[in-house]
This record gives C-alpha cells, sequence and structure tokens, in this order.
C-alpha cells in the first residue's frame, strides 16, 4: 500500500533534479559560447605583423587564405570565415599602411584597400643592375639593398626576371619586390618550358637562358634570331670562339660600345674573344622569342655576321674570305 504524501515529495525531488539539470546544462552552453565569442576577440584584437602592401592573387577565400599562410602570415579557419563575412578579398596589390593593425583590421583593409600603382617596365636585353637602378629611382628604393636581396633571394646573377611592363605599389618593401618579380618570373618560365619540354629542369632551362641572352644582345631584330642563334652553336660545334661584341655588354656595360681596349683589358667568361664556350651566366634578361630562337636555331652553315650600316640588319655569311669583304664593303 503506496502513502500518497511520500510518492508526492519523491516526484517533486525528481522534478528539481531535472530541472537543475536542464539549468546546469543551459548555462555550460551560455559560458561555452561566451568563451569562444571571447577568445575569437582576443584573436581577432591580436597585434598582426605585416608588409605595408599585400600582393593577393585571384581565387577563393580559401585559396587566398593558403596564398598568405605560404607567405608567413599565419592565417587560420577563423580568418577565413571572417574574410566570407565581410566580403570578398580584392586580387591584387593591397595597401595595407604603416601603422601596426591587429588581425580584424587587417582582414578587413585586404577587402577595401587597394594600392596606388606605378609603372615600371624591364626592355628586353637589359641587365639586372640597370634595371634595378631603374626600380630604385622609380619607387624610392635603396639600390644597395635591392641588389643586396636580389644576390640573396635570386638563383643565378642574371637572366632570371621576364622582361614586361609591371604594375607595381608605391610603398613596396625591397625585400617583397624581389620576392614579388623572381616569383613570377619563375612561374612563367616554368609554364613556358613545360608547353615547350613537357617538363621543368631549372639547371637545363637556364642554359638555354645564356644562349638567349646572347641572341637579345647580338641580333639586329626578332626575325634575325634564330639565324643568329644557328651561327653560335655552328661556332661551339667547330669550337671556334663566339667573339662577340654583345657578350661583353653585361651588368653595368650594358649600353657601352665595345673598344679594342675593353675586349683585351676584360677578364671574365663575358670575354668571349678570348674564352671559349658561352659565358658562366646570362648576359642579360631575354625575351620569349629569345629563348624560343636559343632552343629552336634554324639549320644553316653560317659562321660570321656583321651589321649593315644601310640596312641596320645583319650580313651572314658562311666563311673569312666572305665575312671580310662584308666588312670591307661597310668601311
Amino acid at each position: 500500500m503506496e502513502i500518497p504524501f511520500f510518492k508526492t515529495k519523491n516526484n517533486n525531488i525528481t522534478n528539481i533534479e531535472i530541472v537543475n539539470k536542464k539549468y546546469s546544462i543551459f548555462f555550460f552552453i551560455r559560458y561555452f559560447f561566451l568563451f569562444i565569442i571571447f577568445g575569437i576577440f582576443y584573436y581577432l584584437l591580436f597585434p598582426l605583423k605585416s608588409n605595408s602592401v599585400v600582393y593577393i592573387p585571384k581565387g577563393s577565400v580559401g585559396q587566398i587564405i593558403s596564398y598568405l599562410n605560404q607567405n608567413n602570415y599565419q592565417m587560420s579557419i577563423i580568418d577565413k570565415y571572417i574574410l566570407s563575412f565581410l566580403g570578398h578579398p580584392q586580387s591584387g596589390w593591397i595597401n595595407i599602411g604603416n601603422k601596426e593593425l591587429n588581425r580584424a583590421e587587417f582582414l578587413y583593409k585586404l577587402t577595401v584597400s587597394k594600392a596606388a600603382l606605378e609603372t615600371i617596365t624591364l626592355i628586353p636585353g637589359e641587365t639586372t643592375i640597370v634595371f634595378l637602378d631603374q626600380v630604385a629611382k622609380q619607387l624610392d628604393l635603396n639600390k644597395t639593398i635591392l641588389l643586396k636581396e636580389f644576390e640573396k633571394q635570386a638563383s643565378y646573377k642574371e637572366g632570371v626576371l621576364i622582361p614586361e611592363t609591371y604594375k607595381i605599389p608605391k610603398g613596396i618593401t625591397e625585400s617583397l619586390f624581389i620576392n614579388f618579380i623572381l616569383k613570377y618570373s619563375e612561374n612563367n618560365f616554368q609554364k613556358i618550358s613545360k608547353k615547350i619540354f613537357g617538363e621543368y629542369n631549372a639547371k637545363k632551362w637556364h642554359q638555354y637562358i645564356i644562349i638567349a641572352s646572347i641572341i637579345q644582345k647580338e641580333a639586329a631584330s626578332e626575325d634575325e634570331m634564330p639565324i643568329v642563334s644557328s651561327v653560335i652553336y655552328n661556332r661551339l660545334k667547330k669550337g671556334m670562339k663566339l667573339q662577340m661584341d654583345g657578350t661583353l655588354n653585361y651588368g653595368i656595360y650594358s649600353h657601352e660600345k665595345i673598344t679594342p681596349q675593353r675586349i683585351k683589358q676584360d677578364n671574365t667568361s663575358y670575354n668571349t674573344y678570348k674564352f671559349s664556350g658561352v659565358p658562366q651566366d646570362a648576359v642579360c634578361n631575354v625575351s620569349l622569342n629569345a629563348i624560343k630562337a636559343a632552343i629552336f636555331p634554324i639549320k644553316s652553315e653560317y659562321l660570321y655576321f656583321v651589321r649593315d650600316k644601310n640596312t641596320k640588319k645583319h650580313i651572314f655569311t658562311t666563311n673569312i674570305k666572305d665575312h671580310n669583304n662584308a666588312i670591307n664593303r661597310q668601311k
């Protein structure tokens, strides 16, 4: 026989326990979410080091976050969601400014702040040292630091930049400029090489760049490039010195007229009057046409060429007698 009084009391106790349990779960969830929210706020307010300008490639938010991670910005899944909430980041150069920002301000800047750009042109046949002097003047950068950064980051002394017109942001640092232009050039060289050879071998590719740089300096036009290339390969095959003025237009001598005295005094591998083979490194930065000519020379028996003063093109010959006659005609 049950006593109603005790049954009611037990039910009340059970109900109170259930209510208390529900309140505990509610407060746990509430404090858990408050903890998460405060954690995110703390995360977003934490200072973030950045260059004054940042380059953002085209792509999804996830791809952009991956790119920033590859460039030492230490992004996380939180940044991905915050960026998606703020709006899609702009592609190209973003002006971050010199002020130290927290993470939230940095992410916001990616969506709204385009950088002012300066046009920089690297012409085919120009040497890196002359180009960087131009860059230093146009972008108000330190030439010495630019050269040191290039020496530190580049795989080779010359021929690693693609001649092109670049849009570069004002306020870029020397290190970031070199990093950007080297990566851009390397990516393009890889694409060209894979299109031609189906693969990219950096060492093999640079050997073609060396040949292409001589062609770039010597050819009077793009049409002549495959012919000049054939002369280079023909002379190398026969064990003849190249004896080409263009190889001495390296570095600071890019636009200097080559004289007998200069030929006598220069003892570098660039002096193809003194030393056999090709120089140890490229003479200059080269165009795609020069690269193609280095890879695909025409078949010819030409061993010599001289500039025609009237046409400004070259007269190509197969033997020394015809070559000397061509020289005498120019006199």
